[in-house]
């Protein structure tokens, strides 16, 4: 990890579904020795603490901010990224369910769910260091952040890549058209939503990944963050 006493930057890795944003921010924070804050993961809980607590998802869009921060949802560094408990139990486990990631998307479009979980945030990079991942990091969570990285990708590329994730396996073309045509509607809803739309943060690098590997994504985020002037090994 970063030295306590000395701050690195906070890094903001935003971009559509499928852009790869959590496995290139979860390296680029390993490979600085900063902290990685997923916050899709924060999204994840709420919507299972919200399942758990059998409120009818319904009722989820006219919950308040206060009524959801009472289901206990929080947030404590450990070794390279943040574990998460729900009324002081851990998490990690049940966050990729399928249960949960059926009804996340529909969690993440409710303007209180956002408001929520912001100071949560902004706590995990007080401390700066931190390479944070998710829809709304740059414009709406951490808008001062030293370094902001906008990355993009066509969309079969990254329907190709979700399938890889979820099966291992190389997709087919049909298998590639359906998913695409899945992500493109998860795009419109994030780019068209009232609270926090998906959009370019003001004065991010874009970066096109469609044609890059792993490795070279990893590189050009770590390269980014090494020309703004700060490093892990500051």
């Amino acid at each position: 990890m970063a030295s306590e006493d000395v701050r690195g930057p906070v890094v903001t890795l935003d971009g559509p579904a499928g852009s790869g944003k959590s496995t290139t921010a979860r390296e680029v924070a390993r490979r600085l020795g900063f902290r990685h804050l997923d916050s899709g993961a924060l999204y994840r809980a709420l919507t299972l603490a919200l399942l758990d607590s059998g409120r009818p998802e319904t009722e989820w869009p006219t919950m308040t901010a206060s009524a959801l921060r009472r289901l206990d949802v929080r947030i404590e560094p450990v070794g390279g990224g943040f574990r998460i408990r729900i009324g002081g139990r851990e998490v990690e486990d049940e966050l990729r369910s399928e249960r949960v990631t059926r009804r996340v998307s529909t969690l993440a479009r409710v303007p209180a769910a956002r408001e929520a979980l912001l100071g949560l945030q902004r706590e995990a990079g007080r401390a700066g260091s931190l390479v944070a991942d998710g829809r709304d990091m740059g414009t709406v969570v951490f808008p001062d952040a030293e370094v902001k990285i906008f990355l993009v990708a066509d969309l079969s590329e990254r329907a190709r890549r979700r399938l890889v994730e979820r099966t291992g396996l190389e997709p087919g073309p049909a298998e590639v058209a359906a998913e695409a045509e899945a992500i493109a509607e998860r795009d419109r809803a994030d780019t068209e939503r009232a609270a926090s739309p998906l959009r370019r943060p003001t004065g991010a690098l874009g970066l096109d990944t469609t044609g890059l590997d792993f490795e070279e994504q990893v590189e050009a985020v770590v390269a980014a963050v090494r020309a703004a002037g700060s490093s892990g090994k500051r």
